[in-house]
């Protein structure tokens, strides 16, 4: 095994279900391959030019050495870190890791400490358009055992164009949606909300103030995560737990978060913190202060099998975030492209028992694919000027 090397890296950005999904394929010596992805969406060309950059110096490399691969390539450029790189790291680290676990036949939480649950629970991901639809969605989910929602709300596709929104006339009007949402379904269901950065500081306070105590569990990232001291001061106006981190490239971007509990939920997401050699250092951090993981998992089944074994090793672990489920399909975990896959039941995922991440894809298919470039929406107010997707 130790004259095994690395032999090649080759990137795939293909269109898979809703969105473009990077997978990167390491190739070592001996015929052994392994899968990453990466979480960067929308900016793929940019993330393979740096896989291609690292790509020059890791072939012929031992691919066990995963931590010193890892730290070479973070400071192997004078200006290290940020999100493209932070995302190649990912994919590399993943498929590392994946390769680790075929060349041993262990499964990869097993490279984690082993695991310390036999399943892992997952929150729906609800998108909805209107409040009819989000009524709809959410009791098909209960009635099959869902038991945390985190609405996402789009209703911006319901404008004239599907590119307007306007933040502070949305707050009036999903205030009253979650509040009627919250007397349907009772205490026990936990609610929480993405507001992906669309908002201010003080549309955050109004809208947190205009529903009822104990409406909402938690609000994820309903500012922009730049200013730690912008959470700090929201924090002084509501009471609301905040779920951060999605959009986090390091440990060193978490730590102000961590160490002065600005964030209640960890939503970190192994295809762009730096795969799973920074997660589990992340994870430690916030486990050093009483914070749980909701990890991040919008793309496919790469991303949902590494946080799958993430999740089984790490004691403060809470939900995982699923795309696909009773209530709506994505389509970003498409069958013919995952041959073997983690699989839904209800709610939770099993911890798989299979080596590495326990993902195969067809790579025959991929191959027959063109790159299509795809934007996120690019949203306007009413009056001409950009806002937050």
């Amino acid at each position: 095994m130790k004259s095994v090397k690395i032999e090649n890296i080759i990137c795939y950005p293909v269109k898979i279900g809703s969105g473009n999904q990077l997978l990167a394929k390491i190739e070592l010596t001996n015929g052994v391959y392994g899968w990453g992805a990466s979480g960067l969406s929308t900016r793929e060309q940019a993330v393979i030019g740096a896989i291609n950059h690292y790509r020059e110096f890791l072939v012929g490399k031992d691919p066990l050495r995963i931590e010193a691969a890892w730290q070479e390539m973070y400071r192997s450029q004078y200006f290290e870190g940020g999100r493209v790189l932070a995302a190649a790291i990912s994919a590399i680290d993943l498929a590392l890791y994946d390769i680790k676990g075929k060349l041993l036949q262990i499964p990869v939480f097993e490279l984690l400490g082993g695991k310390q649950r036999e399943h892992v629970e997952c929150f729906a991901s609800l998108r909805f358009k209107s409040r009819d639809e989000l009524f709809e969605k959410a009791d098909i989910l209960l009635k099959v055992g869902w038991k945390v929602l985190r609405l996402a709300p789009a209703e911006y596709e319901s404008s004239e164009d599907g590119r307007t929104f306007e933040p502070r006339e949305s707050i009036g009007e999903l205030s009253e949606w979650v509040s009627a949402l919250r007397k349907k379904v009772g205490s026990n269901v936990v609610i929480g909300i993405d507001y992906h950065h669309r908002l201010s500081v003080p549309e955050t306070a109004s809208f947190i103030h205009k529903m009822p105590t104990g409406t909402l569990d938690f609000i994820e990232e309903p500012i922009r995560d730049e200013s730690p001291q912008a959470y700090q001061s929201l924090r002084q106006l509501i009471n609301v737990p905040f779920a951060i981190g999605e959009e986090f490239s390091s440990k060193w971007q978490f730590l102000p978060y961590i160490e002065s509990n600005l964030t209640q939920f960890i939503r970190l997401d192994v295809c762009n913190v730096g795969g799973l050699t920074e997660s589990k250092k992340v994870a430690a951090m916030a486990e050093a202060h009483y914070i749980d993981l909701m990890p991040h998992n919008p793309l496919g089944p790469i991303c949902t099998a590494a946080s799958i074994h993430l999740a089984a090793s790490c004691t403060n672990f809470n939900w995982l975030e699923e795309i696909n489920t009773q209530a709506e399909q994505m389509g970003t975990n498409d069958p013919r492209i995952y041959t073997q896959q983690p699989l839904l039941k209800k709610n939770r995922y099993e911890v798989p028992e299979t080596v590495g991440l326990g993902v195969e894809v067809n790579e025959a298919l991929l191959q027959e694919e063109e790159f299509r470039f795809l934007e996120v929406p690019h949203l306007k107010r009413k009056d001409g000027s950009f806002t937050n997707w």
